[in-house]
């Protein structure tokens, strides 16, 4: 399924309660970064006083959806040492907090015992699950929705244990 930024934004604003999102690779080639990222690799940070210059519409989403009492979290499970990638996304992390979602990092190493799904996924209020296909070079190919109960439960499941083992933001280092 092909996704536009505006069909995953009403898929979000359609959540009631919750949307956890479950992050497992080292490295994204996300075509909104590129510029972002070749910046931060030269030395350029996110200054967190000057809001205005790393607010973005996903922060508008997110306030916006989490203002309504809907609980973003995100669990993101990195191999360590981390990749540069890694680190570029842990300095910018700090906005998505702004906006109000809660993040946590737990290295691969202590994920061993936790049964992970194949690919990165949206649980949307423990109904539906939406898996985000990457290829091998990190780029987005498309997304895969399902509502199956068994799918859902696995994918949930796995998002809770890494959360209960991961460590929250502010105290995770790169």
């Amino acid at each position: 399924m092909t996704q536009t930024l505006s069909s995953f934004a009403d898929l979000i604003k359609s959540a009631r309660h919750s949307a956890l999102h479950l992050e497992m690779r080292d490295w994204y080639s996300v075509e909104s970064e590129t510029e972002g990222f070749a910046a931060w690799r030269h030395g350029k940070r996110l200054d967190p006083d000057n809001r205005e210059s790393w607010w973005r519409p996903w922060l508008d989403l997110v306030q916006e959806v989490t203002g309504r009492g809907i609980a973003i979290r995100r669990a993101r499970v990195v191999s360590e040492p981390v990749s540069d990638y890694i680190r570029f996304e842990h300095s910018g992390t700090f906005t998505n907090i702004a906006a109000g979602e809660d993040i946590r990092w737990l290295p691969r190493r202590s994920a061993s015992g936790i049964a992970l799904p194949g690919n990165d996924c949206w649980i949307f209020d423990g109904r539906l699950v939406q898996f985000n296909i990457f290829d091998g070079a990190g780029r987005w190919v498309h997304t895969d929705q399902t509502e199956d109960a068994a799918m859902v439960a696995l994918c949930a499941s796995a998002f809770e244990a890494v959360w209960e083992s991961g460590i929250p933001h502010e105290k995770f280092t790169v």
